[in-house]
């Protein structure tokens, strides 16, 4: 019995350490002040922008996911010191937060101008 608790929370403590989905990382908060006193032509430009930077980091956090998710499954079945080398969320996991924080500021003024931009559905 006592064996098969520790596997079990050897088990989730290396599942917790795998990095976090890019559509599970919360935004970050970002002031509506950086685009306030952006022109309706100057915020779109600004949204694509950040949108380009946001798919970027997307492709970075899934592929570090990716990574932990081979390592917990190697270090489960073959060999259990290779779950050491996992690194969960780290700076790919901030710049998402922070790029989606950006992108609800971004729609919050466009919304507050009435630019009429409209956004994709993430």
């Amino acid at each position: 019995m006592l064996k098969k608790t520790v596997i079990v929370l050897g088990a989730t403590a290396m599942l917790a350490a795998c990095a976090t989905p890019p559509k599970d990382i919360a935004p970050a908060y970002v002031s509506t002040g950086l685009y306030e006193n952006l022109s309706c032509a100057q915020l779109r430009a600004e949204a694509e922008a950040v949108s380009a930077r946001a798919a970027a980091a997307n492709g970075q956090q899934e592929k570090a996911r990716s990574s932990d998710v081979a390592m917990t499954t190697v270090s489960l079945v073959l060999f259990w010191p290779a779950a050491f080398f996992m690194k969960g969320d780290g700076a790919a996991a901030a710049e998402v937060a922070r790029l989606k924080g950006e992108m609800q500021a971004i729609e919050q003024v466009n919304r507050i101008k009435n630019c009429g931009i409209t956004f994709a559905a993430t």
